[in-house]
């Protein structure tokens, strides 16, 4: 199935970033999980089990959340653009991500639970938020990164592609044969 959905051009093509889309909209989504997990007080047990501050967990916690968001990007690819599907995208994605890192890493992995009662609640709508708001703001940031001959944003021409070949004041000039420049 995956085969016949990749025959059938499911794959962003290289002007097309999804993996950058992906991180930035990751970044963006951070702040209001950040948030979530300010008020339930989610991040202050994992830094005390490290000996680290809240503030040092919380950028781990944005570090993780960029990865995840490009991971997204990549997963998905030109799925993650649907405007209307885009929420239920992200918020199973925040889930899948909720299930496979911070569960195992915190509550399995330890001798006894880091994280138990309203920090482990917070923890869980931090990402299931983090995942609607990458859901939502993804086909946002995809629509100004993607870069076609009838469109070229302002946003996409700072991060230079495989189009950047087809721009003429990027050409030099070719001397003739005989002559060499020094």
């Amino acid at each position: 199935m995956l085969r016949m959905l990749q025959a059938h051009g499911l794959d962003a093509g290289p002007t097309q970033r999804p993996l950058l889309a992906g991180a930035i909209a990751g970044g963006i989504a951070t702040a209001p999980a950040l948030a979530v997990l300010a008020g339930f007080q989610s991040l202050d047990a994992p830094a005390r089990a490290i000996g680290a501050t809240a503030f040092a967990a919380a950028l781990a916690y944005a570090g993780l959340m960029l990865v995840g968001g490009s991971l997204y990007g990549w997963l998905f690819q030109r799925a993650a653009n649907d405007v209307r599907g885009g929420w239920l995208f992200g918020m199973a994605y925040g889930f899948v991500l909720w299930m496979l890192g911070p569960v195992p890493l915190l509550q399995w992995l330890p001798d006894q639970p880091i994280l138990r009662g309203y920090p482990a609640a917070g923890l869980l709508l931090a990402e299931l938020l983090w995942g609607l708001a990458v859901g939502l703001v993804f086909p946002r940031v995809h629509r100004h990164l993607h870069v076609d001959l009838e469109n070229r944003s302002r946003l996409a021409s700072l991060c230079p592609g495989p189009e950047a070949a087809a721009q003429t004041q990027v050409l030099r000039t070719l001397q003739p044969p005989g002559r060499q420049s020094h």
